[in-house]
């Protein structure tokens, strides 16, 4: 897809999910038979990206994939998704990112990310795409994905002044120049630990079945409840809810109302397998908020 005018668009890892699912968690050393093993779609950026999509946002992705079938898998997904990738780069003789994955049958899980292809994503990439991210509503970004490239879109968004969110998972240092160039962080329990104090403008705090946490400057201002599911696995759970916010962002809903909207798409995200099967429309979104 070229010439798209996205509304939406995701500084995005992609990896493709090696998912075991086994009893519990394993200790040092020992071996469990799993029950079973799924290639699927993943990396926080992209399913970030496929959850905004689903939610009515145009998106677009900055990326770069391995020239192999793993990168061929995520091309195709993103066609299937209507996501543009005029700013995909194929790299030539490079994997692609993978993250091996064990679920448990409680229905959480443990991953371990290699980033391949994605490890070189940067200044260059985002210089290639500066105009789409200036046009946009929302850019959106994860730690797994390097920072580079992150601080260099978010400058150009802000002075766009587009709206920055990022998810800042999986859990690192965070330079304050980065923190101050995010209009909303979206970071689990743990993970918003280390960002208190920090001067963030404004934090969801998502905290699974409990629901979310909006903080704003420190302050915390509205807290929402969580939803009883029937809960699957929660991979993908953080990335849904963030591509979700970025839509509802995108469309004109204030920080409060785009938090209810994605607090009710995480919700629904955990009742499907892997990171985007449980992934709701729009519809499905604003049926069980209605309800």
């Amino acid at each position: 897809m070229t010439d798209v005018a996205c509304n939406v668009i995701c500084i995005a890892s992609w990896n493709a999910d090696l998912v075991s699912r086994v009893a519990r968690p394993m200790a040092r050393g020992e071996t469990l038979m799993a029950h079973s093993f799924d290639i699927q779609p993943g990396g926080k950026g992209s399913n970030a990206a496929v959850a905004a999509a689903r939610q009515g946002a145009t998106v677009g992705v900055i990326a770069r994939i391995g020239d192999d079938d793993f990168g061929r898998m995520a091309l195709a997904l993103w066609a299937r998704e209507g996501i543009d990738t005029e700013h995909a780069e194929v790299a030539a003789h490079e994997r692609s990112g993978v993250a091996q994955i064990l679920v448990f049958d409680d229905g959480d899980n443990s991953i371990a990310v290699a980033t391949g292809a994605g490890a070189g994503l940067g200044q260059v990439n985002v210089d290639m795409a500066s105009e789409a991210i200036r046009s946009a509503n929302v850019v959106m970004a994860s730690n797994e994905v390097p920072q580079a490239a992150t601080l260099a879109a978010f400058k150009l968004a802000r002075a766009a002044g587009v709206t920055t969110i990022l998810n800042p998972a999986p859990a690192m240092e965070l330079p304050d120049e980065l923190i101050a160039l995010c209009d909303v962080l979206t970071p689990n329990e743990s993970e918003a630990q280390t960002l208190f104090g920090k001067g963030a403008a404004a934090m969801i705090v998502t905290m699974g079945s409990q629901g979310c946490a909006l903080w704003q400057k420190d302050k915390l201002t509205k807290t929402i409840a969580g939803r009883v599911m029937k809960v699957v696995d929660t991979i993908g759970a953080g990335d849904t809810f963030t591509g979700a916010l970025a839509a509802a962002i995108a469309r004109g809903e204030s920080l409060e109302q785009a938090a209810e909207s994605a607090n009710a798409a995480a919700a629904l995200s955990v009742t499907g397998r892997g990171a985007i099967a449980g992934m709701p429309t729009l519809a499905q979104s604003q049926n069980l908020i209605n309800s």
